[in-house]
């Protein structure tokens, strides 16, 4: 693991994305296959499942570190990555030994797991007194699943397509599915990422195709603001008839492929999820082989899309039953065809793509797979602002534009086409900062990550009080920050472990996607994807807004 060690440290020091390619490619080249398909797993964000309770990592590292508790957190808040404090605080290895990575994570990682609590103290206990010292981090990064290095899935594609050769295109298709919690990467998995490309049809790469594996995603990109208007829209689009234009659901984006008799349903996280939607994988008997469907996972009941919220409902469940699965019945709202009868349909226009995807699902209806329907375009980009004016009614998040003439690309690339997402405006508060802790990685010394609160109660009211609703890291500038970093350290009440509670002094538009009512709050209500908007130093804490106002955001609330 020396090797990885020393690459994950080359990484993390450099902002050059040269740099990072150039050590990322030196240390492929040079590492044994197995250690180079776990590294990849890692660094294009592959996680194992939890290997070792973070409570248990803790104090076991505060006892082997001879601390008391007390101290031990003020290690933690001042460094502020637990994986870190324990790599800092270990004493030193009694007897030091080198190890692979593929042998540190398949032979004495993975085990940890499985083993009982007094059997995984003594493991850890050995483990510690073997480890190198310049190996500890990475190590406690790998337990922790914490391992971030300013490292993007497309710069280790970028990387492996240099190192094998081969098209970068092909590689984000044998990257699909590489990082799922179950997978085991092996010299077997690693000789399938680079070798070479043996048959090429239509631009295929055929083996990659096999079995369940789905295709990379194509993702679209944000409207820039500048171009929101009719007029902006029509000199920088052209006419709207150029454009497949469709609603930008709230569900999960997912892709379902249906190939010798069976069905598998990817996650755009890659994640496989065919479990949790046993009444998608019936699809698998009704459509024919060889068929690869691109759309949204929503709870369709009463012929209508319902709020994610609904869905949220289905996903925090461990064990669905009748009752539920009754309840919350789950569809595939399909926008694009990938594949059909076994042939790659990604470099064929948008516009047969999409005639095929209509006469598949008219020749093969179920109740789990419905056709995302056209928005027209007759009435010209100004009447399609008006219908994106509409969106939060019919419980969307705006439209999507996707060139007639565009291929289905790879990622976030406009090489093959455009897609387009025009949304709406988010909702917005003004809310006030509560609580703060530190960040993580290069903002470890620094209080960036913010909890928010509202009044739960008129200014009239003297009994009003603070309720938090909402957390955010995001939205501010580094000089912001740091000034926010300040008020928070002269400020504060409290401190909890890592977190502080302030002085109600700062107030911060804070915009988010979605809201429904949650039990689970203490404020009742839970908000979808906040950020701050901008800080609000013109406006007294006094007036920030009410849960009162954010109810009236509700779905189907009256003013």
């Amino acid at each position: 693991m020396k090797d990885f060690a020393a690459l994950y440290r080359a990484l993390d020091a450099s902002t050059s994305t040269r740099a990072k390619q150039d050590a990322l490619q030196r240390y492929l080249r040079a590492a044994l296959p197995a250690d180079a398909a776990w590294a990849v797993y890692v660094l294009a964000g592959g996680k194992p499942r939890q290997l070792v309770p973070t409570k248990v990592l803790r104090t076991l590292a505060q006892q082997a570190a001879a601390l008391p508790e007390w101290l031990f957190d003020e290690c933690y808040e001042a460094v502020g990555d637990l994986a870190e404090t324990i790599a800092l605080l270990l004493p030193p290895a009694e007897a030091p030994l080198r190890r692979p990575l593929a042998e540190w994570i398949n032979l004495h990682l993975l085990p940890l797991r499985e083993l009982g609590d007094e059997q995984r103290v003594a493991e850890l206990l050995l483990q510690w007194r073997t480890l190198p010292d310049d190996e500890r981090f990475v190590y406690l990064k790998l337990i922790t699943g914490a391992l971030r290095v300013g490292v993007s899935r497309l710069q280790v594609t970028q990387a492996l397509a240099a190192v094998a050769g081969v098209d970068a295109k092909t590689i984000a298709q044998r990257l699909m599915g590489y990082t799922h919690p179950q997978a085991r990467p092996d010299e077997t998995a690693w000789a399938h990422l680079v070798e070479p490309v043996a048959e090429v049809v239509d631009g295929e790469d055929l083996p990659a195709a096999r079995g369940g594996h789905p295709y990379p995603f194509f993702l679209a990109h944000p409207l820039p603001p500048a171009v929101d208007t009719p007029e902006a829209l029509a000199a920088e689009l052209g006419s709207p008839d150029d454009w497949l234009v469709e609603w930008k659901w709230d569900g999960i984006r997912a892709q379902l492929v249906c190939r010798e008799g069976q069905a598998w349903l990817w996650s755009r996280g890659e994640e496989l999820v065919t479990d949790r939607f046993p009444e998608v994988a019936t699809l698998a008997a009704v459509l024919p082989p060889g068929t690869v469907l691109d759309g949204e996972l929503v709870v369709w009941r009463g012929g209508l899309v319902q709020p994610f919220a609904e869905l949220q409902r289905r996903i925090g469940r461990k064990t669905l039953g009748p009752k539920l699965l009754g309840e919350l019945p789950v569809a595939l709202l399909a926008y694009d065809l990938l594949e059909q009868g076994g042939q790659d349909l990604r470099q064929v226009a948008q516009h047969e793509r999409r005639a095929r995807l209509e006469a598949l699902v008219a020749a093969h209806p179920h109740p789990s797979l419905r056709l995302s329907p056209r928005v027209p375009t007759a009435q010209g980009w100004a009447g399609l602002a008006e219908q994106r004016a509409q969106s939060r009614a019919l419980g969307v998040e705006g439209l999507m534009l996707k060139s007639q003439a565009s291929a289905y690309g790879s990622g976030r690339t406009r090489v093959d086409g455009v897609w387009w997402k025009w949304k709406i405006e988010p909702y917005a508060v003004d809310a006030v900062l509560v609580y703060a802790q530190r960040g993580h990685g290069r903002r470890a010394s620094l209080y960036t990550d913010y909890t928010f609160a509202v009044w739960n109660g008129p200014p009239e009211d003297p009994a009003r009080a603070l309720v938090p609703f909402a957390k955010a890291y995001s939205g501010l500038t580094d000089e912001e920050m740091k000034q926010v970093d300040a008020i928070i350290r002269r400020t504060t009440r409290e401190s909890f472990g890592p977190v502080r509670s302030v002085e109600p002094t700062l107030v911060f538009e804070l915009g988010f996607e979605g809201i429904a009512r949650s039990p689970r709050h203490k404020s009742g209500i839970a908000v979808r994807f906040p950020r701050m908007l901008r800080w609000r130093q013109d406006k007294p804490v006094s007036e920030a807004d009410t849960l009162q106002t954010l109810s009236l955001l509700l779905p189907g609330a009256k003013a």
